[in-house]
């Protein structure tokens, strides 16, 4: 056992820096903002820098605070994962920030707190420290959504995702609530125990309640089909940038507590569990690929696209094999890159006053823009899942998982949906490349986010043609974890 919050040290200091750029922001005019920006990014970077010195070099699991909080090489990896990607949302949100005037720094405060609830859930091994992970960081996605205060399309779609995401942590609260009056404990490891010690779970009436609540909770929060109404009108009304930092790391973050809360806690239970994701996962690769087809809205696009992605992502975890939760770690930590990729792009053709949100504004990119054509030719060639990107590489992971159970009917399925849907992504690509441009305009961004975009573009090539460095990460991570 580490020694009471030492384990929680990279939390407990990026908590302390976000009271301090709270503070700091008081004191500063609208011209010398972009110290709150240059404090954030810091305070992101030292969190990453402890989490790498505190989760690595360790031979086992670790608990702490009296085995509410777990240390583990998974754990290290998604934390990790989680800070970059929010590093780059960041940055690229900057721009857009300025562009639009929309400059508050209330959206680094709130980002700072979602990150550290998605930092609590990765770690939470008790049932009330997950979930207020899980609120800290729908509480502050709830404020971000809503920052445009003077755009109706905002503000609605702000209140869906509130009133929804409050009946989907209901529904996830009472099923804990349930688990609770089962077994008579709140942690983990507990749980795992008693429901291990019983006869036949799968004839446990109240279980199987609570596994339904349960479900459809952490479905609202991947936004997998029937539970993904939320989520085209959100991303469609929420400020791009805010959209970027929304649709990449907290999907790290809800794998985290599936992982947590399903494998590792309900493992006894993985046959009942495992069947109502499948059916969920399969509807959404369904679902979000038809329905994409006939998006013009980019952003909507992207929207069902992520329902999709989330299916191929939950098929890895429903398999309930070593194999398939490394294809899902993978897959996850991929999606959240070419996600990010994919927003980051669209804010880099913006410029003040105007957004790049229709299929139509990317006509003739690539006569305007060559180099940035061919970076979101990659992004949208590895979200296709086209050789030799990165993106290939993770469908091909998952589906191989999918066979290797025996469920071959569900990975031609899977296939078959994966044609389908490549053809919204060449949709874009012939806009961007065989379509005259309406106008000639000039990219009006700072270095840093043309090199980020850039760098993530480059590599869904890297991490195709090299896949077994990451799939190794990952690999290793879950076998230190023990899944």
């Amino acid at each position: 056992m580490m020694a009471a919050f030492e384990i929680a040290r990279p939390e407990i200091f990026l908590l302390a820096a976000l009271c301090v750029v709270l503070l700091l922001d008081l004191f500063l005019g609208k011209e010398s903002r972009v110290i709150t920006y240059l404090a954030t990014q810091a305070s992101l970077l030292t969190t990453l820098l402890l989490v790498y010195s505190s989760f690595f070099n360790r031979a086992d699991k670790t608990l702490g605070l009296d085995g509410m909080y777990m240390v583990d090489e998974m754990a290290g990896v998604l934390k990790i994962s989680i800070l970059l990607i929010s590093m780059l949302a960041f940055a690229c949100a900057r721009k857009y920030l300025r562009d639009q005037d929309m400059w508050q720094s209330e959206f680094f405060v709130l980002g700072m707190t979602a990150i550290l609830g998605m930092l609590i859930m990765v770690s939470g091994y008790h049932l009330l420290v997950l979930y207020l992970g899980l609120e800290l960081l729908s509480l502050s996605m709830y404020a971000l959504v809503a920052m445009r205060r003077d755009d109706a399309q905002a503000t609605e779609a702000a209140i869906k995702y509130f009133v929804l995401g409050a009946v989907a942590s209901g529904f996830l609260l009472y099923g804990m609530s349930v688990l609770y009056g089962l077994s008579g404990s709140l942690e983990l490891n507990t749980l795992r125990e008693y429901f291990s010690s019983q006869a036949d779970v799968s004839t446990n009436l109240l279980l199987m309640f609570a596994l339904t609540f349960i479900v459809a909770g952490l479905a609202f929060k991947l936004g997998v089909v029937p539970f993904h109404m939320w989520l085209p009108d959100v991303y469609q009304g929420t400020p791009t940038a805010v959209t970027l930092f929304l649709s990449s790391a907290p999907k790290i973050a809800a794998f985290a507590i599936v992982i947590r809360l399903m494998v590792e806690a309900l493992e006894p239970a993985q046959a009942a569990w495992s069947q109502m994701f499948m059916l969920l996962a399969l509807l959404s690769i369904a679902l979000g690929n038809l329905l994409a087809l006939v998006q013009n809205n980019l952003k909507r696009l992207f929207a069902y696209s992520a329902i999709a992605h989330m299916g191929f992502m939950l098929m890895g975890i429903v398999m309930t094999t070593h194999t398939g939760y490394s294809a899902a770690m993978f897959y996850i930590l991929l999606y959240a890159l070419m996600s990010a990729g994919a927003f980051a792009m669209l804010i880099l053709l913006g410029r003040k006053g105007y957004e790049v949100v229709h299929l139509e504004d990317l006509k003739g990119l690539s006569r305007r823009h060559p180099w940035f054509a061919l970076m979101f030719l990659l992004i949208l060639f590895s979200m296709a899942g086209i050789p030799p990107t990165a993106g290939f590489y993770a469908k091909f992971a998952i589906i191989e998982a999918v066979v290797e159970a025996k469920f071959v009917w569900a990975a031609v399925f899977m296939v078959v949906m994966s044609v389908i849907g490549a053809f919204y992504y060449l949709r874009i690509i012939k806009i961007m490349y065989f379509d005259q441009p309406n106008e000639q305009v000039p990219i009006e961004a700072d270095m840093d986010i043309r090199v980020l975009v850039s760098v993530n573009g480059l590599l869904m090539v890297l991490l195709g043609i090299f896949p077994g460095i990451l799939m190794s990460i990952c690999d290793l991570a879950l076998s230190a974890s023990r899944l």
